[in-house]
């Protein structure tokens, strides 16, 4: 039996059951509803990702908090640059090309104290040089009159374009000015093919002129004053840290080879610090880039107007060389196979390469030490000569191995017929093949001391004080 009943504008269907029971039926939700409730999932799902942006963004900030301090800045020097617009007599003097001091700022203003003097340098002289030959161009096309006026203004932006153009990839011009260079040609090829007459042209170029010298003033003050970013430090520390990283991979790699199967611990051996010479490969970019823009910056700190950071660059190169023999180092040991003899044979050089690793890590360690403090250090030719004797230990171990752990007789092979003696001889070369890079890695790091002494003498940099140099002593848990 069904009834229908009516209860507050809602229409109910009740259905009595021969068992007794009774069951209710509801209309579904309407449309509007379905839309509601689709809706409140779209915007609930946009409101957690952006919580979840906004959790990244904090993140960011405290993580590296010169970031958050640049982005502080950019907006000091547009507000500061805006007053020209909201206060009246600022804004007669500069009329409506206050803009381009605007414009100016966004541009020009970067993260570090060298890259904002790179550009507030290379705008302006770039938008002098070309409006003044461009105006040059347009008043003798102008004076050639109209049948000749649009041949010498082509003629002249295709020369003067395409030299610039060229100029741009000649490296002493791209290194310092090629910023400055865009912007000639960008203002160039603006003013040349101008309808103004040269009177209002002048006028026009004047003002532009000095928003642009107003708007990279205020940056460089705002960079240079309020927690500066200097692109010299960030090279001196990424060298010095960039050491550290190769010694660590140095003796993680080492201590992983010669683990003698027993455990290697996070406190032992840590797996990014064996990756670390990947980061040291990874940074030839940042460190042309920061060298670049660190030679336009004033004198700051410990660093001279003239500091020589070309050398710096020189240091990277050799620490790039050293961490691709590192790199070989690792690809060794992640290809190695055990075998009969092979243990036998890693035990026999164990002491020699563990030796020469101690010291050739040891002296990338000093040498970060002596970048990142300035000072020459008191222990570097003992670590030299120390690490030049283990090679040559080294060298005579390998000489010196019994032929039957390269070479087994045919009573030592499974079948007895000598069948498989070409399998350890193929397997025993990784072993073999690590020795040599120990020794050819010893050769690269003394590339390294070459080049930190080259600068320790273009800098004059003075000897650590006695009572924070200390000898450098094997630990004793590595063999001599």
């Amino acid at each position: 039996m069904v009834n229908e009943k009516d209860v507050s504008g809602n229409l109910h269907w009740r259905i009595n059951v021969p068992d007794g029971t009774t069951n209710v039926l509801v209309p579904e939700s309407g449309i509007v509803d379905k839309v509601w409730l689709e809706l409140n999932g779209v915007l609930g799902g946009l409101r957690l990702k952006v919580w979840r942006f906004l959790l990244k963004a904090w993140d960011l900030g405290v993580a590296e908090p010169k970031k958050a301090i640049h982005a502080l800045k950019v907006g000091l020097a547009l507000s500061i640059v805006s007053l020209f617009y909201y206060m009246r007599s600022l804004y007669e003097s500069v009329g409506g090309n206050a803009m381009w001091a605007v414009m100016t700022v966004v541009v020009v203003f970067e993260s570090t104290v060298g890259a904002t003097l790179y550009k507030s340098i290379n705008r302006p002289a770039g938008t002098f040089l070309a409006g003044s030959l461009g105006l040059g161009v347009h008043w003798i096309a102008y004076k050639s009159g109209e049948k000749f006026e649009p041949i010498i203004i082509g003629i002249s932006v295709f020369f003067f374009a395409s030299a610039a153009t060229f100029s741009r990839f000649i490296p002493s011009v791209k290194s310092r000015f090629d910023y400055g260079a865009l912007i000639f040609i960008l203002t160039f090829s603006l003013v040349s093919v101008s309808g103004y007459r040269v009177g209002e042209l002048s006028e026009l170029a004047y003002d532009r002129l000095s928003t642009i010298g107003i708007g990279t003033s205020f940056c460089i003050l705002i960079s240079m004053l309020f927690y500066p970013t200097w692109a010299g430090d960030e090279l001196h520390r990424l060298i010095y840290r960039n050491l550290e990283k190769l010694a660590d991979s140095l003796d993680g790699i080492v201590l992983e080879y010669f683990k003698d199967n027993e455990a290697v611990t996070e406190d032992n051996c840590p797996a990014k610090e064996i990756k670390g010479y990947k980061c040291v490969l990874d940074s030839k970019a940042t460190e042309d880039n920061w060298a670049k823009l660190a030679r336009w910056e004033p004198a700051h700190g410990s660093f001279n107007f003239k500091h020589p950071w070309k050398q710096y660059l020189k240091i990277g190169a050799s620490m790039h060389s050293c961490a691709y023999c590192i790199e070989a180092l690792s690809s060794c040991m992640e290809s190695e196979t055990q075998a009969a003899g092979i243990g036998q044979l890693k035990k026999h050089l164990s002491n020699a390469c563990k030796t020469t690793n101690k010291y050739s890590s040891g002296i990338l360690r000093e040498l970060a030490k002596t970048i990142k403090t300035m000072t020459k250090s008191s222990d570097m030719g003992s670590l030299v000569w120390e690490m030049n004797n283990a090679v040559q230990e080294l060298q005579n171990s390998l000489k010196s191995v019994p032929i039957g752990l390269i070479a087994p007789t045919p009573e030592d092979t499974d079948d007895g017929k000598g069948e498989s003696f070409i399998t350890p001889v193929v397997e025993v070369l990784s072993v073999t093949t690590l020795v040599s890079l120990l020794i050819e890695n010893a050769a690269r790091i003394n590339g390294i001391v070459d080049a930190v002494n080259e600068l320790a003498g273009q800098v004059d940099m003075k000897p650590a004080p006695q009572e924070n140099s200390k000898q450098y002593k094997p630990s004793s848990d590595t063999p001599h």
